[in-house]
């Protein structure tokens, strides 16, 4: 039985971006993540062991989005590669990473880029 673990609209304040004043006073960002994994042993059990824990997940989304970065390409992919190695029953991620109001000489409500990887 493949289902997904979703955390959508994780709101962090970070310092991503290729200008100066990005990386000094940051910005909002908005992170939705999507695991797919095999819910089977987890349905069948009622024990976390078989499934994706949300607070990892949340975990690792976090850590990354401390960590300056000019791209938010890098941090996606840093992100995707943490679940994939510290969540065994991860069969596939889908990321996306949102910047609030970005810095493009106009109005924008958001920047957003996606990523898929499966094993």
């Amino acid at each position: 039985m493949i289902g997904k673990v979703e955390l959508e609209g994780l709101e962090f304040h970070a310092f991503h971006g290729l200008y100066p004043h990005e990386r000094v006073s940051g910005n909002w960002f908005e992170v939705d993540i999507a695991v797919e994994t095999d819910f089977s042993e987890a349905a069948y059990t009622d024990e976390l062991a078989g499934t994706v824990n949300y607070e990892v997940l949340f975990r690792i989304v976090k850590d990354e989005m401390d960590k300056p970065s000019k791209l938010l390409e890098t941090v996606a992919e840093k992100i995707v590669n943490d679940v994939l190695s510290e969540l065994p029953a991860a069969l596939s991620v889908s990321l996306k990473i949102s910047k609030v109001n970005p810095p493009i000489g106009g109005k924008a409500k958001k920047a957003t880029i996606s990523l898929f990887k499966s094993r």
